[in-house]
C-alpha cells in the first residue's frame, strides 16, 4: 500500500551535481524519519543523511558540506542535493522512511527501489 519512488539518479562528470527526489505514496497517516543510503559495489550500505520530522539532520562525514537532506511534508517527498560530487560517490542509493499507517499503530520502515548515481568522467 506504501510505496516511496525515487527518482534523479544519473551519469554526472566529478565536480557535478545532481537532486535526488523520494516521494511517499498511499494510506500514508505520518511520516517520522526519512533519510537516504547508498551501497557501492564490494561495500556495506551506509547512512547517507537523515532528516526528522521537525527538520533536524545528520550527515555521514564523507558528505558533510557537499550534500544536502531537505523534506516537504506536504508533498511526502524528500530531497537529497548532491554536489562536488566526487568518483567515491558512485552507489545506488535508497530512500527510506519510517512511516505510520494509522493512529493505531507504530511505524514501520519503507524503502525505496534504488537509483543508480555514477559519477565518472
Amino acid at each position: 500500500q506504501v510505496q516511496l519512488v525515487e527518482s534523479g539518479g544519473d551519469l554526472v562528470q566529478p565536480g557535478g551535481s545532481l537532486r535526488l527526489s523520494c516521494a511517499a505514496s498511499g494510506r500514508i497517516f505520518s511520516i517520522n524519519n526519512m533519510g537516504w543510503y547508498r551501497q557501492a559495489p564490494g561495500k556495506q550500505r551506509e547512512l547517507v543523511a537523515a532528516i526528522t520530522s521537525g527538520g533536524s539532520t545528520n550527515y555521514a562525514d564523507s558528505v558533510k558540506g557537499r550534500f544536502t537532506i531537505s523534506r516537504d511534508n506536504a508533498k511526502n517527498t524528500v530531497y537529497l542535493q548532491m554536489n562536488s560530487l566526487k568518483a567515491e560517490d558512485t552507489a545506488v542509493y535508497y530512500c527510506n522512511a519510517d512511516i505510520s499507517r494509522s493512529r493505531w499503530l507504530q511505524n514501520s520502515e519503507y524503502w525505496g527501489q534504488g537509483t543508480q548515481v555514477t559519477v565518472s568522467s
